[in-house]
């Protein structure tokens, strides 16, 4: 007999698991997560958040996604991502970035009801959890992972008190693992990767500092220093990130991984920090010093059996383009709806299965461009002549020739300006945020061909009906004047249909599915005199489908299917591609 018995056990407590812990709790569905460190987060990890993270966290509650924007530095004071010798110093170049462009602004307008914004984990992760807690996670801290042996009823875990030492063990239906970048769960599981673990050595240096009259005319979450003969190969290319405005700070500084983890204190944080900002006299608080290694790994199978991973624990990379915690809290979005349906008797275990086949991609995407996007700087380092020697005096002469007169020195500067525009891959690539279209057995296309992308599709988001991408984004209106999303409409762990006026056939199926499969599922006619009113006719662009036609919505917000008109039997129709989907 184990000790503890649950439905779904969760390692970790991060941005992924927490997210998970609260879905399924949301959810109804009994769930315990526990964590190896006595309490969450305590450096400012992961930041950017994304709009479709912010979806997630609207899912779970207007309150949550509110709480969430009261602690984050909002998306205007995110974007202008500067390039220079130092904080205080001379100033290469600079890029608005993270929908602060305003062409890129409007994108983002039209493809969300949420905001990007700047919310570091030490925020996150408690929204996130004390969330799950409140609905119904049970939580350990000071507790971690030891083993687990899984069998065809469920899986037993082996975990160890660190305040006592003594182990006991969890009997759960499920196990999921969300114990981050060195995963015991993964290891464990023996999950199959891609790539190579520690490929450059990073340190983080958090401070304290005033920067005010440096950065307030020029507000970003990133400013990046570029100073010859000081780093790693002799480019010394250091980060400087903004935490709080304007006083609290991080600094992204490399180390040479082939000579073994440096031994940092706080004289030589102090000195980096200095050094950066450009300020000999300034008042600097150090608070803490880390280092980390980049990564460049990802698994291509997340899940065996009864046991899942998500998280860092499946995709491992560097901070570029801020996916991390976005694509982890996506991870758990995709799964839980899953994980309770399947608990609950709505869905048969094939379900489940389309959890790699829809994420493991996503893995695979993040954590190329994550890498790519590191890569992507040697056309500025190339376009100062930072390459063209390992001499601090040359490289300084060579930045400086960019501002003599004469042919060079312009092609110089275009260059420069070009590289740094290049960038915006990594700093406002919406795409790669937006863009995902899952291809699994949890849609059913019919054969519909996938719409082709008109523009590039890391940097722009095109929104599409087409089952396995995410429902599009238009506001309603309904009575009382109130204003919803499209994806208000949807989500909360039921699948969703809308149609329009000549479709209430397909209403009339979905009260007799739900009843008949026990399964929540929710219709909603949208038009003139309905409850939701399309008046501004986005919706109606959007849909892809006629009026009495169908979009049948995820509890995730991804479209499972589709019909372009009134199917001769709507009941049969919708029988059919649920029966599909949820492998009953």
């Amino acid at each position: 007999m184990a000790d503890i018995e649950t439905d779904v056990l969760i390692i970790g407590t991060g941005p992924a698991g927490s997210a998970t812990a609260a879905l399924l709790a949301s959810y109804g569905v009994e769930n315990m997560a526990i964590n190896r460190y006595r309490w969450l987060a305590n450096t400012p990890r992961a930041h950017i958040t994304n709009q479709r993270t912010m979806e997630v966290l609207r899912d779970l509650g207007r309150e949550v996604e509110a709480e969430g924007y009261l602690h984050a530095s909002p998306q205007e004071i995110m974007g202008e991502n500067v390039f220079c010798t130092a904080i205080a110093g001379e100033e290469l170049g600079r890029l608005k970035t993270w929908g602060t462009h305003p062409t890129s602004k409007a994108e983002h307008l039209l493809s969300s009801p949420s905001e990007m914004n700047d919310l570091p984990q030490t925020f996150m992760e408690p929204l996130l959890f004390k969330t799950a807690c409140a609905r119904g996670t049970q939580a350990r801290m000071s507790t971690e992972y030891v083993s687990h042996v899984q069998d065809a009823e469920g899986v037993t875990t082996t975990c160890r008190d660190r305040l006592t030492g003594k182990d006991f063990t969890v009997r759960s239906k499920y196990l999921v693992g969300a114990d981050g970048g060195n995963s015991l769960v993964a290891q464990h599981l023996g999950l199959p990767f891609e790539g190579k673990m520690g490929v450059a050595g990073s340190m983080n240096i958090l401070f304290k500092a005033d920067l005010t009259r440096y950065v307030a005319h020029r507000p970003s979450v990133l400013y990046w220093v570029l100073q010859p003969g000081s780093n790693v190969g002799g480019i010394g290319m250091g980060l400087v990130r903004m935490i709080r405005p304007w006083n609290e700070w991080l600094i992204n500084w490399g180390y040479d991984i082939s000579q073994g983890v440096p031994d940092v204190d706080n004289a030589f944080a102090e000195g980096v920090a200095r050094d950066l900002i450009g300020d000999p006299d300034i008042d600097i608080e150090i608070t803490s010093v880390s280092t980390w290694t980049v990564n460049n790994c990802y698994a291509t199978r997340t899940q065996k059996g009864r046991v899942f991973c998500m998280g860092d624990a499946i995709h491992r990379h560097p901070p570029s383009n801020g996916l991390g915690s976005n694509t982890s809290i996506q991870d758990g979005f995709n799964l839980a709806w899953k994980l309770a349906m399947v608990l609950k008797g709505q869905a048969g275990p094939g379900l489940l299965e389309t959890y790699t086949e829809e994420r493991a991609p996503v893995a695979k995407q993040i954590v190329t461009r994550a890498n790519q996007s590191i890569e992507e700087f040697g056309p500025i380092f190339g376009a100062l002549g930072l390459l063209d020697s390992i001499d601090p005096v040359k490289m300084q002469e060579n930045m400086d020739r960019r501002c003599e007169d004469g042919s060079a020195a312009e092609s110089q500067r275009a260059a420069l300006r070009e590289a740094i525009a290049f960038k915006v891959y990594e700093f406002d690539a919406h795409g790669v945020e937006m863009n995902h279209r899952y291809k699994s057995a949890g849609t059913a296309t019919d054969g519909q061909p996938e719409p082709a992308f008109t523009r590039n599709p890391e940097l722009h988001f095109e929104q599409t009906t087409w089952p396995g991408a995410r429902l599009p984004h238009a506001w309603l209106f309904g009575e009382g004047n109130r204003k919803a999303s499209t994806l208000d409409l949807c989500g909360h762990g039921k699948f969703t249909l809308l149609t329009g006026i000549g479709g209430q056939a397909w209403v009339d199926a979905a009260e007799t599915l739900s009843a008949e499969l026990g399964l929540p599922l929710v219709a909603h006619v949208i038009g003139p005199r309905q409850t939701w009113q399309d008046h501004y006719g986005d919706w109606a662009r959007a849909r892809e489908v006629g009026d009495a036609g169908v979009v049948l919505v995820r509890p995730d917000h991804h479209v499972a299917w589709r019909s372009e008109g009134l199917a001769t039997d709507p009941a049969g129709e919708l029988r059919r591609v649920l029966k599909t989907i949820l492998d009953l």
